[in-house]
Order: C-alpha cells, then sequence, then structure tokens
C-alpha cells in the first residue's frame, strides 16, 4: 500500500535528540530525522517549550543552524512549533513546562525570535486568556502564522472570542490540564464544541485511553482530528533517561515518559507510524483514515501559514506492508 508522507506538527525530539539543546548538531538531527523518515516522516514542525527569552533565543538560534546545515533538515523543516511562553501557569495547566517563565502573549517577542532565523515559526500555542490574548492572535495570524491553544483555562467565550480573531487548532487536546475540571464549563468542551478549531491528539495510549481518544475524533470528526506524537528525546529509543528542555525525564518499559519518580507526562514516546496502527487497532480510524490524519488534516492545518512563507511541502510517498509496517520512504518535504 502507498500513501502520502506523514507531517508532525509537533515533537521536541527523537531517537535520543533534544530539538530544545543549545549544544545540538547537524549530524544529531540526521539522525533523528533519519528515524523519524523510517516511520513514514516526510516533514516536521521541531518544536520548542516554554523558556526564559534569552533561552529560546539561544535554543532557535541553535535548532536552526543546525537544520541548515545539516543534510535532511532543508527538506523535512519547513518551519518550527513554538509552544509557549504565553501558557496558563496555574498547576494542572502548565503541564512541564517552566512556570516561572511564563508570561502574557507579545507578537513582538514572537518576531525577535523569528527574525534570527532561516525558517519561520508556523505554529504559535498560547492560552487565550491571558491578557493581550486576542490582539497578539489577530497579529500572529497576519504575519502567517497557524495559532493554538494548549496549556489553557479558556472557557467557550474566551475560545470562540480567540477564533474570530483567528485561532484555528488545538494542541494536544485533552492535556495539559488538570485532573479536575468543571463538570460542563470548562475548556475541553470549549475547544471540542467549536467548529473552527482542529485538534492534536496524542494517540500512545498514556496521555489518554483509546475509549477517551475514540470519543474526542468522533465529536470533533476525524476531518478535524490531527495525529501528534508531541515526542521528546526519548521517542524511537530504548527505555531509560533522557534531557528535554534541562529536564531529566525517565521513559518506561511500557512507553510513558515522565519525571523520575513523578505523576505527569512530559512529552512522548510515540512514533508516528506507531500512532497511525494504534487507531486502526483501537477501532478508531480506518487505515485510510488514520492516513488522512497523519498526513493530509496536519498539512491543511498549515496551509495558509506555508502559503504565506511562500513555502511549497510535497508529501512524498510510504510504502506499507499488510502489517501497516512502513517498507520505504520516496522523496517528500519543503520542494
Amino acid at each position: 500500500m502507498k500513501t502520502a508522507g506523514l507531517l508532525d506538527l509537533q515533537v521536541n525530539g527523537y531517537a535520543g535528540v533534544d530539538f530544545n539543546d543549545t549544544a545540538i548538531t547537524p549530524e544529531a538531527l540526521d539522525h533523528a530525522f533519519g528515524a523519524m523518515r523510517r516511520s513514514g516522516v516526510t516533514a516536521c514542525l521541531p518544536t520548542l517549550i516554554t523558556a526564559e527569552p534569552h533561552e529560546l533565543t539561544a535554543r532557535f538560534s541553535a535548532l536552526d543552524a543546525a537544520v541548515s546545515a545539516s543534510r535532511l533538515g532543508p527538506a523535512m523543516v519547513p518551519g518550527y512549533h513554538l509552544e509557549g511562553p504565553f501558557l496558563n501557569e496555574q498547576e494542572g495547566y502548565c503541564g512541564c513546562h517552566p512556570q516561572s517563565a511564563m508570561g502574557d502573549p507579545d507578537f513582538d517577542t514572537v518576531l525577535d525570535l523569528e527574525r534570527m532565523l532561516d525558517r519561520p515559526i508556523l505554529i504559535v500555542t498560547l492560552a487565550p486568556e491571558r491578557r493581550g490574548a486576542l490582539e497578539t492572535i489577530r497579529r500572529l495570524k497576519a504575519a502567517g502564522k497557524t495559532i493554538s491553544v494548549g496549556h489553557s483555562a479558556a472557557g467557550f467565550g474566551e475560545i470562540r472570542a480567540a477564533a474570530d480573531a483567528g485561532l484555528s487548532l488545538s494542541t494536544h487536546l485533552g492535556n495539559g490540564l488538570p485532573q479536575v475540571l468543571p463538570k460542563l464549563e470548562n475548556t475541553l468542551l470549549a475547544q471540542l464544541a467549536e467548529p473552527r478549531l482542529s485538534a492534536g491528539l496524542i494517540a500512545d495510549g498514556h496521555h489518554m485511553s483509546p475509549e477517551a481518544l475514540g470519543a474526542l475524533v468522533r465529536i470533533k470528526g476525524t476531518d478535524r482530528s490531527i495525529l501528534v506524537t508531541d515526542a521528546m528525546s526519548g521517542a524511537g529509543s530504548a527505555p531509560g533517561r533522557y534531557r528535554f528542555a534541562g529536564m531529566e525525564l525517565e521513559l518506561s518499559a511500557a512507553g510513558r515518559v515522565a519525571n523520575p519518580g513523578g505523576v505527569g507526562l512530559a512529552g512522548s514516546a510515540l512514533r508516528m507510524d506507531d500512532g497511525v496502527r494504534n487507531l486502526v487497532a483501537w477501532d478508531i480510524a480506518d487505515f485510510e483514515t488514520a492516513i488522512r490524519m497523519a498526513s493530509d488534516n496536519p498539512r491543511r492545518a498549515i496551509a495558509e501559514s506555508l502559503a504565506h512563507h511562500g513555502i511549497t511541502l510535497d508529501p512524498g510517498d510510504v510504502t506499507w506492508d499488510n502489517d501497516l509496517r512502513v517498507v520505504s520512504v520516496d522523496g517528500g518535504g519543503v520542494a
């Protein structure tokens, strides 16, 4: 079976390589990107998480230089995903992001970060309830960014207003939330109810159960559901301890990523091809639909941003065997 190549909109690292590491090298990136291609991924948005301004500057500079100098990076990376620092710092919403580095959305901060880069920031994840968010969303949208809600407590009215301003995506919907939420007046339902939002979903069985994932897909609809990994450096690697954005995390034998001894998740070890197989095995989607959720849907989600920046993204071809294992990957990436 032959399909289009997969696109991962949220990936923090892979195959032992942390994309948030200022010591990242072109060789390390080629190792990570090569492993990603073997899982059917022909393009991705390396994702940097919340950090102090000087740390984000250093991390973006190092990552962009390594991408430019690598063999696979120029074709596989059309741009980046900035997840934070404009998030909700309250417990439960902040996740593994450093609370002290969070602040209100600011257009100039994003543009200052992007000014030094060879490729654009294509997605910005923020919390729409923060002060100045709506104006920032409007300005970022006009500058060619896809705006996503994540690590947020925004309710129905705030989500609606943010969508009016240009919000179009939910980052890892169902996660970055407290374990206890108001029964009906909560941001999960608000995001599910907003028809203009597509939803990034992590199909690893740890961020949510297969039953919960299936329910979210049925409510949101398969055309608005996007498979993402939120992978960190342990993805595609053996169980053990790995670095992620200055943190030491533990990948268990069961594939769960968390702070050592902690209960909270911190990224995933999911491969995109495993995510596709999981959707099929859990009877959430057939193979063709799962591929659309990992290929067509993410491309459509950032299509306006790609066009704004004059970027053409060729999906390439992936050949799968009857067990839904990737046999070969041909072409794909930034044309």
